[in-house]
């Protein structure tokens, strides 16, 4: 009799081609997806004669590079890497979507947007957060150039399997508490370091009350704890949110489809490697105040003091977070004026994050001397916002309103945060240097980050609203 399996164990042992002994797996990977970065693995392929081994399994788009405004005017390297993708893909028959193609935007955001993502795939990306795609019920992960080479040329790839984590979210929100609390919050409990080597799955009544948009939020921030998957068991609200999308089954396969979704989730009696269990009906929105996605604080608390810190790394690591930040010891989160407001990114760009936004902005302006920017997450994103004039909501609160890229959340060529600038940002990460030299991130929520847009300094969104 087979034993218990996770959702993991199930996904993964259904891709197994072989197992050497000393635990490597050899993999089937069903689909990819690729942006201008994948250029030298496909010049690769080019070098050695190899071609492409199922080029309609690929789906690529240039997103990290692109330009969210005046994208007609750009050059430099920029255009070059991504001239060079549109070349290599028309050469090896992948689907690419140009940026004048209304499907273009993020990678994270487009995939699943079109049904490319489902339940039950393995997926790759040569990106950390491809574990986005887990909120549909894949097994997604991130993986090196050279590893998508491989795998673009035999559609496999060798990996050791992952140990499990269930991280179980329970209690009834409030309804300001968004995707991005929730995950904040559980990478205060386990910390940047203890997802390392796991896949975590996300249950609990607190994650199937989220909406989709909150899943990717949660699994998209997986990997800020380490680990290498974060994955949702998809249910009625996966299946309702994919029925229809121009990638998904078509109708006359969508009812089986289904059928097999419905396997996929944990087994009763399944053991996980770890389990968490979070009650998230205290939680309150969170503001990072240092430099890892783990140092936040509740809006209405305080810096913390490195001299109350668990251990002499910790200590120091707070001592240095501060440093850069700019902060002392007890400021009040309140009382942290910011610079710039920052919506976008593969975390926090979809419809439903826009709407949240705009649902505290409307009728307000930004503060003096605080700029604002939108970036949607696709073409398509953009298009469905300004149908219901949520684009007018941001341009007379004084926000600009962008195309689709990835932008100011890793700090590109075209989209940054000065040095010694403070920005409230709905993006995954706020390493030193992350948003540009000596820029200064604090994450939060979409409609945090429109809220301390409002005030010109971070404030409660239950209480602003």
């Amino acid at each position: 009799m087979q034993s218990a399996e996770t959702l993991y164990e199930k996904i993964w042992n259904a891709h197994l081609v072989d197992r050497l002994p000393d635990g490597t797996c050899l993999v089937a990977v069903d689909r990819e997806l690729i942006y201008e970065g994948a250029s030298v693995a496909l010049a690769g392929l080019a070098r050695t004669s190899r071609k492409v081994r199922r080029p309609r399994s690929v789906l690529a788009m240039a997103d990290h590079m692109v330009p969210t405004r005046n994208r007609a005017a750009f050059t430099g390297a920029a255009r070059r890497f991504i001239d060079a993708l549109r070349a290599d893909c028309e050469a090896a028959g992948i689907r690419y979507f140009d940026l004048d193609d209304q499907r273009h935007g993020i990678v994270h955001v487009v995939g699943p947007e079109q049904g490319f993502t489902q339940p039950g795939l393995l997926m790759a990306c040569a990106d950390s957060h491809t574990s986005s795609h887990g909120a549909v019920g894949a097994l997604a992960f991130g993986i090196g150039t050279s590893e998508l080479e491989h795998v673009l040329a035999t559609q496999t790839l060798m990996q050791r399997p992952s140990k499990t984590m269930r991280v179980t979210l329970d209690g009834q929100v409030h309804p300001a508490i968004a995707g991005k609390d929730l995950i904040l919050a559980v990478l205060r409990e386990i910390g940047v370091g203890g997802g390392i080597g796991h896949a975590i799955e996300f249950a609990g009544s607190a994650v199937a009350a989220l909406s989709m948009t909150g899943r990717f939020t949660l699994c998209n921030m997986a990997v800020e704890a380490g680990a290498r998957v974060g994955i949702v068991a998809p249910d009625e609200t996966t299946f309702a949110w994919l029925e229809g999308r121009p990638m998904s089954p078509p109708p006359q396969y969508w009812n089986a489809a289904v059928d097999y979704w419905r396997t996929l989730r944990s087994d009763d009696g399944a053991q996980f490697n770890r389990e968490v269990r979070l009650d998230v009906s205290t939680v309150v929105p969170l503001v990072t105040w240092g430099t890892s996605p783990d140092e936040s604080v509740p809006v209405d608390g305080a810096v913390p003091d490195p001299a109350h810190a668990s251990s002499p790394q910790q200590a120091d690591a707070w001592r240095r977070a501060l440093q850069y930040m700019g902060l002392q010891p007890g400021t009040r989160i309140k009382d942290i004026p910011i610079d710039r407001v920052f919506i976008g990114s593969c975390t926090n760009s979809r419809l439903d994050d826009l709407r949240a936004a705009a649902l505290v902005l409307r009728g307000h302006k930004l503060a003096r001397g605080v700029h604002g920017m939108v970036a949607p997450g696709s073409g398509v994103v953009k298009q469905a916002a300004e149908r219901e004039g949520l684009h007018q909501v941001f341009l007379d609160a004084g926000f600009e309103w962008r195309d689709a890229g990835c932008s100011m959340c890793y700090g590109s060529a075209n989209d940054s945060v000065a040095a010694g600038e403070r920005c409230a940002s709905t993006s995954n990460r706020n390493y030193e240097n992350r948003q540009g030299a000596g820029a200064r991130t604090h994450l939060v929520s979409p409609a945090m980050a429109a809220a301390a847009g409002v005030a010109g300094r971070f404030v409660d969104v239950r209480e602003f609203t």
